[in-house]
């Protein structure tokens, strides 16, 4: 059998739901082929979305035209904006969803999306031909023996690529518990000279709330305000629950400690590296020692179930180690559990080999998003699969015929003035990964720029203007957008006497005013915010009234501007000085192997990564500003 497409997505993760109806709803016709479809952005470790940064991603994804923050919107049931303690550029939501309807909402997203269609199989083989332009992907092969041709290829495999899940010294191979392994297919792309390696993650035990003592544990409640992470989406609709909190002891420590020597992590089973900021409960007792307890969140899987994920117990031990070590906290003294935590290594590919659009630079038409490119976490696979799927429906010509008014061939990169989604992307592909790789505010050397709040202004029109981004997207930023300038230029004009709001600054606790001043003046001031002035304002109140939709954003979009125009006016400038680098294009004009100017380290690593640009080139490790300085004064000659 054999089926024609524009583009192939292989796997329906959170990557390949976001590649998929990226590239489908930019006229691309598109098949997601996923094992089992009745797992559609199945959530294998924390049933959460968002959180330090990564809640920005969500919004960047939002902002782009993509559906993770309205699924999560439509399935959230516990909604907490972090950081809220730190300025708006740390800010970052995060929130509690239902498993399972977070699975099916995802479904009828893509069952609902023009020119896409999912076949439930397995990708056994990539299909590429050779010409005397190189090499370039006509599609795949299954184990089914159908083969999907196609123009692009989009792997978004996740950990299922060879597989391999430890519990002890109990080895199976498998994607995920319950699933099976993807073999072969690894082999059939690097037999093209596409490097990959091994990589580590695990997941915590699942426990039946039931026998949970929760009075000996800590309730953290979510919050209730206008907050959520789609743009466009209703608020939440689903019952609100809480989590909860508690605390190893030094008895649960003693009984892990135990287990170590049947640990795949300490025994030499595993040999691969895990995620550095998410480790296992048995990785923090070796590494902190000194430590009498560590922090546990249990949180609850959804709605209409009892499962309940243990936040910070990610744990591969022998299961009876991890049970009877659980039994040791005193709200778990009854516990039982659904499943055991576990490990799994898997292959990923080294994104070095990839260009900021995701494609390889080995074989034409094929990109990589998510777990493959050495990540980790459903936020960074997320946007990294909304970018692969616009860029492999640009490389189709999708853009060109879609019908929308749209074209373009150049690719859709975002700049790491631009986006997270820009600072991740370029990370991986400058600077490589040596462990899986997670967002961060402090990976970020614009994130005034980059806030949760301004993710539209940042990229909806130009989402709208390739195909990606819907009208009806682009229309509510417009609308958004010129409420908020309504409401600054009021900020602006608006005169205040000094005389008539002394009375009120003065109970407020700020300094009172010596004369007269515009409002915005006010606004800047830190101990004032718009709901304190509209009390003694009665025209900002009414101004703050006048949007139809979204009131709350709008005011909260407008007074971070205000507050904090001379951070982002100055940042801005940083950013727009790096530009003039980012515009200096040196790919193909050098042979680094023969500069003996440069150092033995920075010839190595130029030349197998072949930056695009001297900013480029200057982000990737080993290469110093003399090195830097080098290729400018040759660029000169």
């Amino acid at each position: 059998m054999e089926l024609k497409f524009d583009i192939v997505v292989i796997g329906g993760g959170h990557a390949g739901c976001e590649a998929a109806s990226a590239a489908a709803n930019m006229g691309a016709r598109t098949c997601l082929v996923t094992m089992d479809m009745n797992k559609i952005a199945q959530m294998s470790c924390n049933p959460a979305i968002g959180g330090i940064a990564k809640g920005q991603i969500v919004r960047e994804i939002d902002a782009l035209g993509g559906h993770t923050g309205e699924v999560t919107d439509a399935t959230a049931i516990q909604f907490r904006m972090l950081n809220r303690s730190k300025g708006p550029a740390m800010w970052s939501p995060r929130a509690q969803c239902d498993r399972e309807k977070y699975i099916w909402k995802w479904r009828e997203m893509l069952d609902n999306t023009p020119n896409l269609s999912i076949w439930q199989d397995q990708a056994d083989e990539l299909l590429v031909e050779e010409s005397a332009d190189g090499k370039r992907v006509c599609g795949v092969r299954t184990i089914w023996g159908v083969t999907i041709h196609a123009k692009c290829v989009v792997v978004t495999a996740g950990t299922f690529l060879n597989g391999l899940l430890h519990i002890g010294r109990k080895m199976i191979a498998g994607g995920r518990i319950a699933e099976p392994a993807v073999a072969n297919f690894t082999e059939s792309i690097t037999r093209h000279g596409i490097r990959s390696a091994r990589m580590k993650t695990g997941t915590p035990v699942r426990i039946d709330k039931r026998s949970v003592d929760f009075s000996l544990m800590e309730i953290q409640d979510g919050e209730t305000d206008y907050h959520q992470f789609s743009y466009m989406a209703p608020h939440r609709v689903l019952q609100q629950l809480p989590c909860w909190t508690c605390n190893t002891n030094k008895a649960v420590h003693d009984m892990l400690k135990s287990g170590l020597a049947d640990s795949p992590l300490f025994n030499g089973q595993i040999q691969s590296i895990g995620p550095r900021y998410c480790p296992s409960i048995e990785t923090k007792l070796v590494t902190f020692p000194d430590k009498d307890q560590h922090p546990l969140f249990l949180e609850p899987e959804g709605v209409e179930t009892n499962e309940m994920y243990l936040n910070g117990f990610s744990s591969s031990l022998p299961m009876e180690v991890q049970i009877a070590a659980l039994k040791e906290i005193p709200a778990f003294r009854n516990l039982r559990v659904y499943r055991p935590g576990y490990a799994i290594e898997y292959d990923f590919f080294d994104p070095t080999q990839l260009y900021h659009s995701l494609e390889s630079k080995i074989i034409c038409g094929l990109f990589f998003a998510g777990q493959v490119n050495g990540t980790t976490g459903y936020e960074e696979a997320a946007g990294q699969g909304i970018i692969s799927g616009i860029n492999a429906a640009i490389k189709a010509g999708a853009s060109a015929s879609c019908g929308k008014g749209y074209e373009t061939t150049s690719p859709f990169v975002l700049k790491r003035d631009e986006a997270y989604i820009g600072v991740l992307i370029d990370d991986l592909v400058t600077k490589g990964v040596d462990e899986p790789y997670r967002m961060f505010t402090s990976r970020a050397e614009y994130r005034i720029l980059l806030r949760q709040d301004d993710a539209d202004a940042r990229l909806t029109e130009k989402a709208y203007a390739i195909g990606a981004a819907s009208r009806e997207r682009y229309d509510w930023w417009m609308k958004k957008k010129d409420a908020i300038d309504k409401l600054t230029n009021f900020c602006e004009s608006y005169s205040i006497k000094a005389k008539d709001i002394n009375p009120a600054l003065e109970s407020i606790g700020t300094t009172p005013l010596r004369m007269g001043c515009k409002l915005i003046e006010l606004i800047a001031r830190p101990q004032l915010d718009f709901p304190t002035l509209s009390s003694i304002i009665p025209e900002l109140k009414m101004q703050l009234e006048s949007p139809i939709n979204r009131r709350e954003e709008i005011a909260e979009a407008t007074e971070i501007r205000i507050k904090y125009k001379g951070y982002i006016e100055r940042e801005r400038i940083v950013a727009d000085k790096m530009h003039r680098l980012e515009d200096i294009r040196i790919r193909g004009r050098f042979k680094y192997a023969e500069m003996n100017q440069l150092s033995t380290e920075a010839r190595q690593k130029l030349e197998a990564i072949e930056p695009e640009t001297i900013a480029q080139a200057s982000r990737i490790p080993g290469v110093s500003p003399s090195d830097i300085n080098v290729l400018l004064v040759l660029l000169g000659r």
